[in-house]
């Protein structure tokens, strides 16, 4: 199945980041993040939002504040934007071209989550769609420092699974994610907007 991209490559491990690569879950956070931020009088484009995925939400809070000069609090932010969300929980679905082939390859390979998300809605997430058989390595954003375009999350996790960085690949949609990836010395196929996918280099 990745021969089709790949075919000089057996990879030993496959890495997917998870909002918006494995789940479509990017407009519920979208739109998550700008009731989170009405009352603050602040909103959040879909442009910005995108070139600003892969990072954790605290990171981007702080960013946020720098930008308009703002003090919000980003604990407490992430609480109230993590509630919205999971309240349109209902409405996330799968992307149909990626869990293609994590089903192809499930079994076959190791495969992990590698996400800027906190590991409780990445969990109930995974719970709502019922794909949570397919994964027993979780990398979130409580387990690194640095985060994406650092290649220290995609490092982590192929550790985790034992496999070196160079026999894995990653499966991104965002193009911190793709950097990260790439430094971290992996190839990486890019989830478009349309769902498919093709060989970033």
């Amino acid at each position: 199945m990745l021969k089709s991209y790949f075919p000089e490559h057996s990879f030993k491990a496959l890495l997917f980041d998870f909002d918006g690569t494995v789940a479509d879950t990017m407009p519920a956070h979208l739109s998550a993040w700008n009731k989170a931020l009405d009352k603050y009088d602040l909103s959040l484009s879909r442009d910005q939002h995108m070139s600003w995925a892969g990072r954790p939400t605290a990171r981007i809070v702080e960013m946020m504040n720098e930008l308009h000069k703002t003090n919000i609090n980003p604990e407490q932010f992430v609480k109230e934007k993590e509630a919205h969300y999971l309240a349109s929980l209902s409405d996330v679905t799968t992307i149909k071209s990626v869990m293609e082939i994590i089903e192809h390859y499930h079994g076959k390979v190791p495969m992990a989550i590698v996400t800027g998300s906190r590991r409780k809605i990445v969990e109930l997430t995974m719970n709502q769609l019922g794909i949570q058989k397919y994964f027993e390595t979780l990398v979130c954003a409580e387990d690194y420092t640095q985060g994406k375009p650092a290649p220290d999350c995609f490092l982590m996790a192929a550790a985790k699974v034992n496999i070196a960085p160079t026999d894995c690949l990653a499966f991104e949609d965002a193009v911190l994610g793709i950097e990260a990836a790439h430094t971290a010395g992996m190839n990486c196929l890019k989830v478009t907007d349309d769902y498919s996918l093709i060989h970033t280099r």
